[in-house]
């Protein structure tokens, strides 16, 4: 019997590695994996589904829901995920030392609804007194001119976002103080820790203040299958599912490798083993459950920033099919 031949679109990830050179294979399916940066895998899904499959932003597949008819349907893998707190670059002379000096600054964002500023977006205004409508917001390139946003949003009258000029980018606009600061999830090339700097210097132990405080590993994106796939083929949800945890398991047990490291990082075994201490064997968790709490905290801070027309639960995200195992 011929498999099902599907195309997969997504980043060269350690654990996606095992499906794309074919160690794992999902059940009943002839993979075609293709090796593409982030946004252009966004773009091309969201603007023309042209994949079977692809990695997504959670915060654009989740706008995606209250399309009609919806375009894609999820299932529980989360291929990225990224603390954010590093990602908040401030123009030097802005005179922003703390995070509520935000209040009243011009922040430029790529786009809206992008998942890092979202997160960015919530985190300051539920732990730092930033308001979501207390800044203005400017979207566009961060290094090339002319980035719309990938779906069309209708936010709120009291959210301030407009587009910046056709040729500038927000990363020459930092620099040039013609914004404030920048949301983003790329480091921006004009970042050189004089003139354009972070908000926040010692992140990486905010970050794990933050963890230690929430529980939460911020989840940026997602897996999404096209629609007209996933109902013709039901079964394929839960044989992605399935696949994509046989693959991380494999890079959980290279990370753990100590007779020869499979990373370029000379205190690996350092570092897994006070990740593990901190936040458990499981680190990058797939599934529902696991991840409830990070799920539900996203989605109130998507529909707090008017990018969800109504509050989502995290159980309407996913392929039913994906969310139960086989128990034998």
């Amino acid at each position: 019997m011929s498999k099902l031949r599907l195309s997969l679109a997504c980043w060269n990830y350690d654990r996606t590695r095992a499906l794309q050179d074919g160690s794992v294979k999902p059940d009943g399916i002839d993979l075609n994996f293709l090796e593409l940066p982030v946004e252009e895998t966004f773009f091309r899904m969201i603007r023309h589904r042209e994949f079977d499959v692809a990695e997504m932003s959670l915060s654009s597949y989740s706008v995606s829901l209250f399309r009609k008819p919806q375009p894609f349907i999820a299932i529980p893998v989360f291929p990225s995920r990224l603390f954010r707190h590093s990602s908040i670059y401030v123009h030097a002379a802005a005179g922003i030392r703390e995070p509520r000096d935000l209040i009243g600054k011009r922040i430029g964002v790529p786009e809206y609804q992008m998942t890092a500023p979202v997160w960015i977006r919530g985190i300051l205004a539920e732990h730092y007194g930033v308001p979501i409508d207390s800044v203005s917001y400017f979207t566009g390139g961060e290094e090339e001119p002319g980035r719309p946003e990938k779906q069309a949003i209708n936010l709120p009258a009291n959210i301030k976002v407009k587009p910046i000029a056709a040729d500038k980018t927000l990363a020459r606009m930092l620099l040039d103080g013609d914004i404030d600061a920048l949301h983003t999830a790329r480091k921006p090339s004009t970042f050189d820790g004089k003139n354009v700097v972070r908000l926040f210097e010692d992140h990486a132990r905010i970050e794990r203040d933050f963890f230690r405080q929430t529980g939460i590993f911020p989840i940026m994106h997602t897996i999404a299958i096209r629609r007209s796939v996933y109902e013709s083929h039901p079964w394929v949800a839960q044989s992605l599912f399935k696949a994509f945890n046989q693959a991380q398991l494999k890079t959980y047990s290279d990370m753990s490798e100590t007779a020869a490291l499979k990373a370029m990082l000379p205190f690996l075994t350092a570092h897994i083993e006070d990740t593990i201490r901190e936040m458990g064997p499981d680190y990058w968790s797939y599934g529902l459950e696991k991840n409830r709490s990070t799920l539900s905290t996203f989605l109130r801070y998507h529909h707090e920033q008017g990018l969800s027309e109504h509050l989502l639960t995290p159980d309407e995200l996913f392929a039913p099919e994906s969310l139960e195992s086989f128990k034998i």
